[in-house]
């Protein structure tokens, strides 16, 4: 009995055994990093230059603004295109839009306009690449390790806004110019990973003859006849709004407290620690709660703490409490992507993706520009207590909604 086990633990598939999810994974992990710190310091170039949180809204608005209005179009031309040529256009693109940033500050012209286009193309290029790099994953790695990849995807992202935001607030307190050319550069480097890509992206049985509206509504209709997906989806969308717009009023609430960039985008790093001990434990987790216990448990889990950011002087421990809402946020991510990816067929995977995106992600633009202006009418404690109200009528929602309580378990 000995033998037999042994040969199936050696003929056991690995990830870090997979050459393309190797050369996908690690190039993003630069990328992520890159776009951590130069998110972090966008806010603060805004609010040195014009001291006004609406701007600062107003560019993150328009940094989100293509998960509203380009998420359904993207999808069905992710299906259709090259989807490793997407990946690397989407790469050098924003590389390019965004060293404009440090040329704008030499020349001595750095305005919001300015600010809010770059913002807007790093976005187009950031949807681009995430339905694309979605629909390649099953390409590359077997059903049976899907979970696993999403998961060490979660924490990749969580790794990089663990270490960005301080990274971020360090490079700007250094020069306003360097997490923008450091994010660059990170572009450039993914760009070179990419080309160690040898498998086939595509999906072959892709339809290229049906209409592009219909192939763009596709996803919608399929969305829509899933009543779990569409639920989730739906809750989702709740709380990216009160999360994208938590951000920028955590930040001002540290500023008025009277921290440094530096100290504030190590709030953001502490933050976001709870992000990656959360997809690091997602990985083993997801195995053991049904989307039922996910999706409930997670959202009144934010509901019970959200109210604590208005009690909460020191910016460290702001990030301790946002460490807590951020540890539970990757199971939600591995348990419904998960369960997604399984269900949907290959050939939709970039039209479903974008419908569900453009439902749970669309509201992020709203979000950012309510920020600025919850800030400008009832400053940083006032806007809290209203995130947290949204929240707590989330988490009802989500405990009497009938698909939600009768969610199957998730496939294995």
């Amino acid at each position: 009995m000995t033998a037999p086990a042994a040969q199936g633990a050696a003929q056991r598939p690995s990830l870090w055994r997979n050459r393309d999810f190797l050369a996908l994974w690690s190039g993003q992990v630069l990328s992520t990093l890159g776009a951590q710190t130069s998110g972090t310091a966008m806010p603060l170039l805004v609010l040195a230059t014009t001291g006004s949180p609406s701007d600062a809204g107003i560019v993150g608005a328009a940094g989100t603004l293509p998960y509203l209005v380009a998420h359904l179009p993207a999808g069905p031309l992710v299906d259709r295109w090259n989807r490793l040529r997407i990946l690397l256009i989407s790469e050098i693109c924003g590389a390019l839009a965004l060293s404009t940033v440090p040329i704008a500050m030499w020349l001595g012209d750095v305005t919001v306009a300015h600010l809010a286009v770059v913002a807007f193309v790093q976005g187009l290029c950031f949807v681009f690449f995430g339905l694309a790099e979605r629909a390649a994953l099953p390409k590359i790695v077997p059903a049976s390790l899907l979970p696993t990849a999403i998961a060490h995807n979660e924490a990749r992202s969580r790794g990089a806004a663990l270490a960005g935001p301080p990274l971020g607030g360090m490079l700007f307190g250094i020069g306003r110019a360097v997490p923008f050319l450091a994010d660059a550069l990170s572009y450039v480097i993914a760009c070179i990973g990419l080309l160690f890509i040898r498998g086939d992206l595509q999906n072959r049985t892709t339809t290229p003859s049906e209409s592009l509206w219909r192939a763009t509504t596709a996803g919608l209709r399929w969305v829509w006849r899933h009543p779990l997906i569409r639920a989730a989806m739906l809750l989702i969308a709740a709380s990216n709004l009160v999360f994208q717009a938590l951000i920028l009023i955590l930040v001002v609430l540290a500023q008025d407290h009277g921290a440094t960039s530096t100290t504030i985008g190590t709030m953001l790093g502490i933050y976001s620690g709870g992000g990656l001990a959360g997809a690091l434990a997602a990985s083993r987790l997801h195995r053991h709660f049904t989307p039922k216990t996910v999706i409930v448990g997670v959202n009144w889990i934010w509901a019970a703490l959200l109210p604590l950011f208005a009690f909460t002087s020191s910016p460290l421990l702001i990030g301790v409490v946002g460490a807590a809402c951020a540890f539970v946020g990757p199971l939600w991510n591995v348990v419904i992507i998960s369960y997604a990816t399984v269900l949907v067929p290959n050939e939709l995977l970039g039209r479903v993706t974008s419908a569900a995106m453009t439902l749970s992600w669309g509201v992020m633009p709203v979000a950012a520009l309510g920020a600025g202006y919850l800030l400008t009418g009832l400053g940083p404690v006032g806007s809290v207590f209203v995130l947290a109200t949204v929240m707590l009528v989330t988490a009802a929602i989500a405990t009497v909604s009938p698909a939600v309580r009768h969610a199957p378990p998730l496939p294995h």
